[in-house]
């Protein structure tokens, strides 16, 4: 696994345990960290993933809740809401990333940790993200 994919999944699973448990999603991502300890910049990419979604969170929610048509975010499995409001932060705001290599890594993720139909769902509503706030993408 490349850095950049474990920096995204340390993100996912902080904001997923940070989703069920209710507890502020920085402190799930130290515990994370202190299990795990990635290297430097793996911890320090992870942050800013988690900081900007917390820094954003109202925004990147009403974008997502707007994109997905008929799926609010309480109706979303706590895995595919989770995995799509980070990715959402990074395409929203994280112009570095180019916007497939965050959709890929979005749907891996969801993949690895959801259900059967989630990389496809994940895709659905990130591609739609991706084209509004990147109209590049192609």
């Amino acid at each position: 696994m490349n850095r950049r994919r474990e920096a995204r999944e340390i993100a996912f699973r902080a904001v997923y345990q940070a989703d069920v448990t209710g507890e502020p999603a920085d402190r799930c991502l130290g515990e994370i960290v202190e299990d795990t300890d990635p290297a430097e910049d793996v911890r320090e990419f992870a942050a800013s993933l988690v900081r900007t979604l917390d820094d954003h969170r109202a925004e990147i929610d009403a974008t997502v809740e707007r994109i997905a048509r008929n799926w609010t975010l309480t109706r979303m499995a706590a895995t595919d809401r989770s995995v799509i409001r980070v990715a959402a932060a990074e395409l929203l705001y994280h112009f570095e990333t180019p916007a497939r290599v965050a959709l890929d890594e979005a749907i891996e993720i969801a993949k690895k940790y959801g259900m059967e139909t989630s990389g496809s769902f994940v895709n659905g509503i990130l591609d739609r993200i991706a084209h509004e706030a990147r109209p590049s993408v192609g």
